[in-house]
């Protein structure tokens, strides 16, 4: 894998993982990460995409992501991105490509008193 990207499989119960995406997703890496998810779309029937500590993906990056979901939907696998950051969800808005995926809604943000 490329030092500017980390991909990480664990398996969260029977035919179930989470693949955690953190790092630039971009030309360099989108090979690495489009045959890791094609890996865990083969092998499970249901995989969380979990992308909260991506910091950058350019179209590559987008094109991987979009593999993974057209190769799920071939093989009946549930695909779900979790904890998109908001300038990747902007992408997927302003490309039109956001129905390609099960997107889980971000958690609510809690602040304490005195936070702004």
């Amino acid at each position: 894998m490329s030092g500017t990207m980390q991909v990480d499989l664990k398996t969260t119960g029977p035919g179930r993982c989470l693949v955690v995406v953190s790092g630039e997703l971009d030309l360099v890496t989108a090979t690495d990460a489009r045959q890791a998810l094609k890996a865990a779309v083969d092998q499970h029937r249901s995989v969380v995409v979990d992308l909260g500590q991506v910091t950058f993906c350019d179209c590559t990056g987008l094109s991987a992501l979009l593999a993974a979901a057209r190769a799920a939907r071939g093989r009946g696998v549930e695909l779900r991105l979790r904890a998109v950051p908001h300038f990747l969800a902007r992408i997927l808005r302003l490309t039109g490509t956001h129905g390609a995926f099960s997107i889980e809604p971000a958690p609510p943000v809690h602040s304490t008193p005195g936070e702004r």
